[in-house]
């Protein structure tokens, strides 16, 4: 918001007139309690008419230091009886599209795992990257239960009472598997081939987990004020290195591309490795459009949408994308005996050095 950015830029805030200041230090109240002459002091501020309002603190005293506590209140007043209602403006809907993609999600899973069950049935037909898929998709609907339980919670009582650490928990292991299915999936692994190159082993260990920290560093540092010293600067850069380790995991798409490419002129296996090749080029399509809708569509989305009523399609959007991805890459890749891309046949194994 525009008050975001003349606070950043250490502009003072109290020389706004268009501002509604709440109180300053010059306060007879207020100079009370610095004098130790009264415990606290209380203001209430009751709005007539809608908007988004958010409270800031400011010091015009350049390299001046101020310490104090402060407990800070907003709510709506709703229905007839005007039960308080803590959720911001465009965020009353998060609570029910969180339940719906729940739900969906939910039904992804179990059917997955079903699938998985029947599936057993037929040797060589589930890989080990097929329960790697399970524990993804149920982490991902773990993810969206804490989420939209902490905003039910929070909608009544104005705290996430826990539900936030279960969410970054939850974020945590799902980031993991995401990744790591997306780079397995996009080398092979399991289904073409029962070894990890070295090239992949190293995205595993590096990019992986530090592009997890970022994603959940963005998550705490969103939730924190602008105010805070450089926060505009750490935000910027957490999304840059969230975008450069998503661009990292391409490169063993784009290695696997290579290989099948060069085995398609070889003679016996090229009508084979001609059909993983469209495979893997639709999956690495699909990556691309997946990273540039999340990192750089919903973000524009978040930025446009975050003072309006209409804040809460962002989301909607980002888990949207998430669910066509699973979808797309739970059919592509479903164990299933007739399926030519999940057949692990010893002929085909090849080792590279």
């Amino acid at each position: 918001s525009s008050i975001t950015q003349e606070m950043l830029s250490q502009a003072c805030l109290l020389e706004e007139r268009e501002l509604l200041k709440l109180f300053t230090f010059a306060d007879p109240k207020v100079a009370a309690v610095i004098d130790g002459k009264a415990p606290n002091v209380t203001f209430h501020v009751e709005v007539k008419d809608g908007g988004l309002f958010s409270v800031f603190f400011a010091n015009c005293e350049q390299r001046t230091p101020v310490s104090f506590g402060m407990k800070v209140s907003a709510y709506n007043l709703v229905g007839p009886q005007g039960r308080k209602d803590y959720l911001s403006i465009g965020e009353g809907e998060l609570d029910v599209m969180y339940w719906v993609m729940f739900g969906l999600f939910a039904a992804i899973t179990a059917s997955w795992a079903g699938l998985l069950l029947r599936a057993r049935r037929t040797a060589g037909s589930v890989q080990y990257i097929h329960w790697l898929m399970l524990g993804l998709v149920g982490f991902k609907t773990l993810t969206l239960l804490s989420q939209a339980c902490m905003y039910l919670v929070v909608q009544r009582y104005g705290s996430p009472h826990g539900w936030n650490w279960v969410y970054y928990i939850a974020t945590f292991f799902r980031g993991m598997l995401f990744f790591s299915v997306v780079v397995l999936i996009g080398t092979g692994w399991s289904y073409m081939k029962p070894f990890i190159d070295e090239n992949t082993r190293k995205v595993l260990v590096v990019v992986i987990p530090l592009q997890v920290f970022a994603e959940i560093a963005i998550v705490i540092t969103g939730e924190e004020s602008p105010s805070i010293r450089d926060w505009a600067t750490w935000v910027n850069i957490l999304h840059f290195v969230d975008i450069l380790c998503c661009c990292a995991i391409l490169f063993p798409i784009v290695w696997s591309i290579k290989h099948l490419r060069e085995a398609s002129e070889t003679d016996g296996k090229a009508a084979r490795a001609l059909e993983k090749l469209r495979l893997f080029r639709q999956f690495y399509i699909l990556v691309v459009v997946f990273i540039y809708f999340t990192r750089i569509v919903v973000f524009l989305l978040r930025a446009n949408l975050a003072d309006s009523l209409y804040a809460w399609v962002a989301d909607a959007a980002y888990e949207l994308a998430y669910l066509a991805f699973y979808v797309w890459v739970g059919v592509k890749f479903a164990p299933n005996t007739d399926n030519p891309y999940t057949k692990l046949r010893q002929e085909e194994i090849e080792m590279r050095a």
